[in-house]
């Protein structure tokens, strides 16, 4: 079949962010901080050209060639860098798309067919060689923001079915070369987010999430850089996808030292049927680069995700101060003790209130209620808004723990409806945490929780919905004869495994729904912690769970490695009682300030504080509302790491640079020795500015000064901490 391309262009200009040379046929992707330059070779591939720092000149590029074969274990196509590389023809390293044909065929070629650009979209079509089988990519540029979106849309144009086994977002190609390396986390329940980094070899390495929510022992993103770059200088490339299910990265570099990063959907467990007429789209993925290193890089993505990504974008207020009442009351809750806590929680200068589990239900303990969304008239004989009503007139806003995913067997919903739950006929459905998993792929299901949040939603005066998942999947089936996904009746196992897919999809559908109609409504995504953390669900969300580990010096490294990838914005955080989960205890002001390094909440038994708890808490959350601003959406420079360092210190500086905040954190004294001189960053050098320390001291010193020299903190003794707050003179 012969392809002629096909070039349609809309107002592209010379001054457009994605732009067409037609001679070289090179398109070419501009940010203010990177290029991308994909072109078409001689057999009618698309191929990536380059990918890095920021070349405003399309003269530099020469047109795109594939590689030539070496031998006949060498072909072209396994050592051409292709954009969307399909299984077939002689292609052996990772794929982004693989199918089976109704008749039995796998191969799949794809060429460029045509295209459709405007300023800052692009839509490349891919056409298998034989079959109407399309590929869309469809890529987007925030240009002023330094990133790049890419996913794609497989559509079935041919006679006959076709079965999707891989799916992948798109491929991100590093220069040729080696001695790359990989950065990213690891991590299990209450221990997310430790960041790892480490050569890459040749091979793959495999990030992925099998358990249908983005998980605690992984996140999906990477950083990758040349081996030589540091918090401030190098070069490093990076990429998050956005997608709260099963997703995968593979991190690849093949013989032929190329390195890249082919993401998306994963393929563990994976299937897709697409009758002819039917399309499978992808999740986004985005990708950026920075020449400032790995801060530089984590700056770009905070800033991405506080314009772009969250719901209201730079118009979405600051984070409020938060109470939550779990650790306090845990099931017991009542109308009485609530109003005590929330009198309490005002005293300190709270905004918001959130009731947690034990309202609703016959729920006393873990192992029933769930799913019977309806207020428990033996704690609450009142209903709920005596409670909102107190708490609304004692200046705050009131808040809902909710986990409409899950269902205890010992429920009105289990017992009318047992077969909305994931399973196997005949087999064993396996409880954690005395709980099973809704099919949310079930468009009945879907109802029932949109319907239920909806009516609570429009019952009472809630402004915040603590929404958990407190399981990961297990036995994900469903009765053969339920409809899924536009199929008929009498689905086939490998239609029940699309329930990956739907499943999320109608998760986003609820939320999205739910927000349309309360826009006031602020949700935040909890998951036993961090398992539902990425740049998908945040673009429903307002803020996020980091972690059920709360204990203030664990925080430090989690929230380090969170803040890789993610704005502090959006890190909930937490001060709470001590001894905490591994029996270590901390002072309250140590708690504060490394909770006050996000959107800053308290869960401690308040009925147990004394008054100078009360006193000191409440001068540190006055604090806070001075300098959150800052924290939420100004530029982070993380100048000593909890990972290499007994001193940690985080600065935060404001968009505009009228303030800075330092906060430095010590483990512990040894041998009488200082800490060490930390040195700023991200100050003007000519500028002077006034210090205020957390004791009233004050001192007046020139950036250039601050950024040179630096300061000396009295950290003397265990478990120190400061915080200093710049301002611009």
């Amino acid at each position: 079949m012969r392809f002629i391309l096909v070039l349609v262009a809309f107002a592209v200009t010379a001054s457009a962010q994605i732009s067409y040379q037609k001679e070289k046929q090179l398109y070419v992707f501009q940010t203010v901080s990177s290029t991308m330059v994909l072109g078409v070779n001689e057999q009618g591939d698309l191929q990536t050209v380059y990918w890095g720092g920021p070349i405003p000149g399309l003269t530099d590029f020469a047109a795109a060639h594939s590689t030539p074969e070496r031998s006949s274990f060498d072909p072209s196509p396994s050592r051409t860098r292709e954009e969307f590389p399909a299984w077939g023809g002689t292609r052996y390293f990772e794929p982004a798309v693989k199918i089976t044909r109704a008749d039995g065929d796998r191969d799949l070629v794809l060429k460029l067919a045509e295209s459709n650009l405007t300023q800052t979209t692009a839509t490349l079509v891919l056409r298998d060689i034989k079959d109407n089988i399309r590929v869309s990519l469809l890529y987007r540029v925030w240009p002023e923001l330094g990133i790049i979106e890419k996913h794609a849309v497989i559509q079935n144009s041919s006679q006959q079915s076709i079965n999707v086994e891989s799916a992948q977002s798109g491929v991100w190609s590093m220069p040729p070369g080696d001695g790359y390396r990989l950065t990213y986390v690891s991590g299990r329940w209450a221990a997310e987010d430790q960041i790892s980094r480490e050569p890459i070899h040749p091979g793959t390495k495999i990030l992925e999430s099998r358990r249908g929510n983005t998980s605690h022992n992984a996140n999906p993103w990477f950083m990758i850089d040349d081996g030589r770059a540091d918090e401030q200088t190098g070069r490093v490339w990076f990429g998050a996808l956005g997608w709260s299910g099963n997703w995968r990265l593979a991190i690849e570099q093949t013989p032929y030292n190329q390195v890249r990063v082919t993401g998306g959907l994963n393929t563990f467990d994976f299937a897709y049927t697409l009758l002819p007429g039917m399309s499978l789209e992808t999740p986004p993925f985005y990708g950026g680069y920075s020449g400032q290193g790995f801060g530089g890089a984590s700056r770009t993505l905070h800033t991405f995700e506080r314009d772009q990504i969250l719901p209201g974008g730079n118009m979405s207020r600051l984070r409020p101060v938060l109470y939550n009442s779990w650790e306090a009351t845990t099931f017991h809750v009542d109308e009485p003790g609530q109003k005590a806590l929330a009198a309490k929680a005002a005293s300190l200068g709270v905004e918001l209130f959130v009731m947690d589990d034990g309202w609703f239900g016959k729920r006393n303990t873990d192992n029933a209620g769930l799913g019977d969304w309806f207020v428990n008239k033996t704690k609450f004989p009142n209903d709920l808004q005596p409670l909102i009503a107190e708490v609304n007139r004692l200046g705050m806003d009131f808040g809902l723990w909710v986990e409409p995913e899950m269902v205890n067997p010992d429920s009105d919903l289990y017992r009318a409806h047992p077969d909305w739950v994931m399973n196997f006929a005949g087999r064993p459905r396996t409880e954690l945490r005395n709980q099973l998993v809704l099919n949310l792929a079930l468009p009945e299901v879907r109802d029932f929780i949109l319907a239920a949040l909806d009516r609570l939603a429009s019952t009472y005066n809630i402004r915040y919905f603590k929404w958990d998942m407190n399981r990961s999947f297990s036995e994900p089936g469903w009765a053969s004869a339920t409809p899924i996904a536009g199929l008929k009746t009498g689905a086939t196992p490998d239609d029940q495994k699309k329930v990956w897919v739907e499943y999320v999809r109608n998760y986003y559908d609820i939320l999205e729904k739910l927000r349309a109609k309360h826009p006031k409504l602020e949700i935040e995504s909890c998951s036993g912690g961090g398992a539902r953390i990425d740049l998908g669900v945040l673009k429903r969300v307002d803020e996020v769970w980091t972690s059920d580990n709360t204990e203030a010096f664990d925080r430090l490294r989690i929230q380090e490695g969170f803040s890789y990838a993610y704005a502090p914005k959006i890190m909930s955080a937490w001060v709470t009682d001590v001894p905490n989960m591994n029996g270590r205890s901390t002072p309250l002001q140590y708690r504060f300030l490394v909770a006050m390094q996000g959107a800053l909440g308290i869960g401690s038994n308040l009925n147990k504080w004394s008054e100078a708890d009360f006193t000191q808490a409440k001068s540190l959350v006055d604090l806070d509302k001075r300098i959150r601003a800052t924290v939420q959406t100004g530029n982070l420079y993380r100048l000593l790491s909890p990972r290499e360092n007994d001193v940690t210190a985080n600065q935060y500086v404001a968009q505009d640079g009228k303030q800075a905040v330092l906060f430095a954190f010590r483990h512990s004294q040894e041998y009488d020795l200082p800490a060490p001189t930390i040195y700023l960053e991200g100050l003007e050098v000519g500028v002077t500015y006034n210090l205020t320390y957390l004791d009233g001291r004050t001192e007046k010193h020139t950036g250039a000064y601050l950024m040179n020299s630096g300061v000396n903190l009295n950290l003397g003794g265990d478990f120190a901490s400061t915080v200093v707050v710049l301002s611009r003179l």
